[in-house]
């Protein structure tokens, strides 16, 4: 069984959506279900729309991913300062290991999605480039050296 382009597409369209899904349910906790389905055709969509290739399909999904994680510490931080006026020394702990963890899985994603779309940049620049070549005047023609 060969596999054809479009269903590598849809494959990895497919995977990353379920990448970018997870990392909402585990940024959010307990969501309604509605929400979840709504953001992973969301999340999906956007996928589909966006990668022409299976390089930017998973640069675009290391993105969101990133994106999540950034804001993990921040939604906690906001569910707390919602909850209760002072928090105890054990939400505090929970808080402070969020953001080590949340910024280090930040950095890692953003950092990652950044040199995934570099290299689909770097593989589109030069097939753009062979197609409009460059024509100066006198291109390859010797020029008559000046007395």
């Amino acid at each position: 069984m060969t596999l054809t382009v479009p269903s590598i597409l849809a494959l990895n369209t497919g995977l990353g959506t379920l990448v970018v899904a997870a990392g909402f349910w585990l940024l959010w906790g307990t969501v309604l279900p509605a929400v979840m389905v709504a953001w992973t055709l969301l999340a999906g969509g956007f996928l589909w729309w966006r990668g022409r290739t299976v390089t930017e399909i998973w640069a675009w999904s290391t993105l969101l991913v990133g994106l999540e994680s950034f804001a993990w510490p921040l939604i906690l931080m906001i569910q707390m300062k919602t909850s209760t006026a002072n928090p105890s020394d054990e939400e505090m702990g929970n808080v402070l290991s969020a953001v080590v963890l949340g910024l280090l899985a930040s950095v890692f994603w953003l950092s990652f999605s950044y040199g995934l779309f570099k290299r689909a940049w770097a593989a589109a620049m030069p097939a753009a480039s062979e197609s409009v070549a460059p024509s100066s005047p006198g291109h390859g023609v010797p020029r008559k050296k000046k007395r």
